[in-house]
């Protein structure tokens, strides 16, 4: 349970940091910073992020802290911190069982939580370095990337690991395609995105790409356009949804974790560990860079909410400050 002074300090960090960037925002900007949301004592890397909708309860892998912070995103103040855990990477909240999954990477567990009072309630073992967590909510399964290489399905219901995709390397941002059943999957080490049927749990097709650090990926539905981010060089590679064929490259800032796609201002949003979120515009079928928003060095982490239209970006503790959830809101 947090103690009174800790709230008052998360409170004050919030007022405190809308303030200054208020004063601060230049006029035109896509982003504007609403709030930044202490963390609390937390150190080293943050990781993925999820949200449950419901409660507007945001979750935050504290990978370097062994945490999980839990965010009242109405309230924007620190409500919980489940600790003890194993290297923390990826986080899903799937709604049919009202259960938080966290895949951790030293043990290679998934452990599991109850949506409600954040008790525990089991975990799966997968072997090694459990990593990034997608919601298949349609077939209320829960998808994990994890070890050398592969994609585990999880029963949400039964909690049962059901199915397997091998893959030639070690998986990173993995996009789920309900129009078509597919699964996009970035392989960095392999240099290549994988393509799963989501039903069989085959790998179709092997799109390789020909640059390095390929982790980041999003889907612009709306140009049938599957989105790459790569590292090195730093650049957002666009590729044909259908068939994998490069259409072209935009540079982007350094050291990209996350990318998401606001379809509602036909924006692309990338959040770098340079310490920048640098905003895209789709004019057409093409995309150029309209703004490059300052954060902080090594918050690389975001995750955008159409349902609340706000970007959050997770930013260490470091020199400039305490760790702390950064809420841009989009504008117009």
């Amino acid at each position: 349970m947090m103690c009174h002074w800790f709230r008052t300090l998360a409170v004050a960090g919030i007022v405190l940091g809308g303030a200054v960037m208020s004063a601060r925002a230049e006029e035109g900007s896509p982003l504007q910073l609403e709030a930044k949301i202490l963390l609390g004592h937390v150190r080293g890397r943050i990781d993925h992020m999820a949200v449950d909708l419901k409660r507007q309860r945001l979750f935050v892998a504290e990978l370097g802290n062994d945490s999980l912070g839990v965010i009242d995103l109405a309230k924007r103040n620190l409500v919980r911190t489940i600790s003890r855990l194993s290297e923390p990477q990826g986080v899903g909240y799937e709604p049919s069982t009202d259960t938080l999954f966290v895949a951790n990477a030293r043990d290679g567990s998934v452990k599991l939580f109850d949506g409600n009072d954040y008790e525990a309630r089991g975990q799966i073992e997968l072997g090694s370095d459990a990593d990034n967590i997608r919601i298949d909510a349609a077939a209320r399964r829960v998808i994990v990337g994890y070890g050398d290489g592969a994609l585990a399905y999880l029963d949400a219901a039964t909690r049962n690991k059901v199915q397997n995709t091998p893959l030639k390397a070690h998986p990173e941002s993995f996009q789920l395609d309900p129009d078509t059943n597919r699964i996009f999957v970035n392989l960095p080490n392999a240099r290549a995105v994988a393509v799963v049927d989501g039903k069989s749990a085959k790998q179709l097709a092997s799109w390789p790409v020909d640059r390095g650090g390929n982790y980041a990926m999003a889907i612009d539905r709306e140009r049938n356009r599957l989105l790459v981010a790569f590292r090195s060089p730093p650049g957002l590679g666009v590729l044909e949804l259908a068939d994998g064929k490069a259409i072209g490259i935009v540079d982007t800032c350094g050291d990209v974790d996350d990318l998401f796609v606001d379809a509602r201002r036909k924006r692309v949003y990338v959040s770098c560990g340079q310490g920048y979120v640098d905003v895209l515009e789709a004019n057409g079928m093409a995309y150029q860079r309209i703004s490059r928003i300052p954060t902080v060095a090594g918050a690389r982490t975001s995750l955008f909410i159409p349902e609340i239209d706000r970007l959050l970006v997770a930013v260490r503790e470091s020199f400039a400050g305490p760790a702390a959830i950064w809420m841009f809101r989009p504008v117009p």
